[in-house]
């Protein structure tokens, strides 16, 4: 890259986070920020590097995880603000070599079942079904291991979708998003979902580590706000705004966080904090520690499901196992 070129890459930076950072006043401070170091000659010529320089500098203010400029090593196409053609097709690609982003759907003794959800949560739109087949297949099991450790985020929609199986008809509201000007985009789970519901009421254990990130601790965050399920494993990694993506060079695009989330119950969110956890395990140990719990829960029911739940138990020597605090 040539010096003109990192000129141009900087000022389009510095307006695009002046003019639609979430947060007008830290965005003019950043802005100032990247002029402060174009100024000083700081930044260096190649690409990746660049990226890894300028994001320190954006995340420096406050720590926003999603306030990036983003090294693509295969050239972008340049677009409009509003088209999001290209990344709709690479998503698309994307979802297609993940299986719509359901990794695994299992069902473990004790009737109870299991769904990994990752690398991300894909759009709504294009990817509901996937997650109906999965809700559907899971519906009559008895507990629910929903697994987000190595979620990475995804589409605010598909939040609200998969809490609908988790719920009923009678809808409830889920964290919104404020826009810089201050507007609420409200949301709510659905009344109707195709397929079959797991329902609100049989338990609901997720598993989160410190990989889980954006609309992954969002699924997390809500759950536990809904006091609908119980978080088992490590603190998420934080970061609680939407962004968009804008291409500033045909290698690099710069991400703009444009709405926090806000709860209706809180009115917070996990931005910089993460969402912590009941139940406090390495990742690793997450998914044996909540099945054990799921277990224990349909152990105290009655009919098949219940006997073989306490048999799993009985073989794996588990006599007393503490229960989740809050």
């Amino acid at each position: 890259m040539r010096e003109v070129e990192l000129a141009v890459v900087i000022e389009q930076t510095r307006e695009l986070v002046s003019d639609h950072y979430v947060f007008d006043d830290i965005g003019r401070e950043i802005s100032g920020l990247l002029a402060r170091r174009l100024r000083e000659n700081t930044y260096p010529l190649a690409e990746a590097a660049l990226a890894e320089a300028v994001t320190n500098d954006l995340q420096s203010i406050n720590g926003d995880k999603h306030l990036r400029l983003v090294y693509h090593g295969e050239e972008l196409a340049p677009r409009a603000p509003d088209d999001d053609a290209e990344e709709t097709a690479a998503l698309a690609q994307w979802a297609d070599r993940t299986c719509g982003g359901v990794a695994c759907v299992r069902l473990m003794r004790g009737n109870v079942g299991y769904l990994d959800l990752q690398p991300v949560l894909f759009r709504a739109a294009q990817y509901a079904e996937v997650v109906t087949a999965a809700m559907t297949v899971l519906a009559t099991t008895d507990a629910l291991v929903l697994d987000l450790r190595h979620c990475l985020g995804g589409d605010p929609a598909m939040v609200t979708f998969i809490i609908s199986y988790l719920w009923d008809a009678e809808p409830v509201q889920l964290s919104g998003l404020r826009a810089r000007d201050g507007q609420l985009t409200q949301a709510w789970t659905l009344p109707y979902v195709p397929g079959r519901r797991f329902g609100k009421v049989k338990p609901v254990y997720v598993l989160t580590s410190g990989t889980t990130f954006s609309g992954g601790e969002q699924l997390s965050f809500d759950l536990r706000e809904l006091g609908r399920a119980t978080l088992v494993g490590e603190r998420t990694r934080g970061g609680a705004n939407a962004r968009e993506g804008f291409v500033v060079h045909p290698h690099l695009e710069a991400t703009i966080p444009v709405a926090e989330a806000l709860s209706p119950r809180s009115g917070g969110n996990w931005e910089g904090t993460g969402v912590a956890p009941h139940v406090e395990v390495p990742a690793d140990e997450a998914c044996d520690a909540a099945y054990l719990l799921a277990l224990r829960d349909v152990a105290d029911g009655t009919g098949p499901s219940a006997a073989e739940a306490r048999s799993e138990l009985d073989s794996r020597n588990v006599q007393h196992l503490a229960r989740p605090v809050s």
